[in-house]
């Protein structure tokens, strides 16, 4: 008859303990789980982004690719009619990449999606030229999607089709270019088109363009292609090059990289 008297004592002592203030202690698992009120619940380490290394003194990051840095045409093939996927026939001088008019345009062996492109430009001496034949050039996104370079040096033009615009569909917000003879700063953001099952649209492209440091194109949302005639349309497609437009005059290009995003 011990045994039951020592289990009341054992139960006594407990609830002594209790109205003392005491609590028992957690299990280790319990003490080591977030509650939702602990600044740990949304917390996560891991995957760890890779690191980048900024350019210095104009240098690309450190994971760019280099589409054309002076001298090395090798990322590039011809776009032009008579000579689609030869070498391209555009001329390297003093470290500039600069239009062959009449060679037709220049197009990356590589295919790219959303990007982060950065691309300079200088547009030759005016003469007597104005408007549309005044230093134009373009750069194509995915081959379909021009983000317009002319000579924006007192140079009247639509203002969908000037230096900075998304051609033919939407005006820069304002007029970033210095004047003519001096390089001109391109930084752009593209996230490409989605296309679902039959080819369907499930969104659309949009860009930031920031022209000599100053954002010209906000997030724009692109209506589809940028035709110098008729209305935008989208089609289907995927990843596809990068394209530099010849439209007749000696534009000159030089410290092109882009980064895959």
């Amino acid at each position: 008859m011990k045994k039951p008297t020592f289990l009341f004592g054992l139960l006594c002592i407990s609830v002594a303990a209790s109205a003392q203030g005491q609590q028992p202690q957690q299990s280790s698992a319990s003490a080591q789980r977030p509650s939702q009120w602990d600044p740990r619940s949304t917390e996560w380490h891991y995957p760890v982004p890779p690191k980048v290394s900024p350019g210095r003194n104009m240098a690309p990051p450190s994971d760019a690719i280099v589409l054309f840095g002076g001298s090395d045409l090798s990322q590039w093939e011809s776009a032009g009619r008579d000579n689609a996927g030869g070498p391209p026939e555009w001329t390297v001088r003093n470290g500039e990449l600069v239009v062959a008019p009449g060679k037709g345009s220049i197009r990356t062996k590589e295919y790219f999606g959303d990007c982060q492109l950065h691309i300079e430009f200088k547009s030759p001496p005016p003469g007597e030229h104005s408007g549309q034949n005044r230093g134009n050039s373009g750069i194509m996104l995915q081959s379909r999607y021009e983000v317009q370079v002319l000579d924006g040096d007192n140079n009247h033009t639509y203002v969908n089709g000037m230096v900075g615009s998304i051609y033919k569909q939407s005006a820069p917000s304002v007029n970033a270019y210095t004047k003519n003879g001096e390089w001109q700063v391109y930084d752009i953001y593209w996230k490409a088109p989605r296309f679902g099952a039959g080819g369907e649209l499930e969104s659309p492209a949009i860009v930031t363009v920031v022209l000599n440091g100053i954002a010209v194109q906000n997030n724009y949302v692109l209506k589809g292609h940028t035709p110098y005639t008729g209305l935008p349309s989208y089609t289907a497609h995927g990843r596809m090059p990068l394209s530099l437009q010849d439209h007749g005059t000696e534009v000159a290009y030089r410290n092109i990289w882009i980064r895959n995003l």
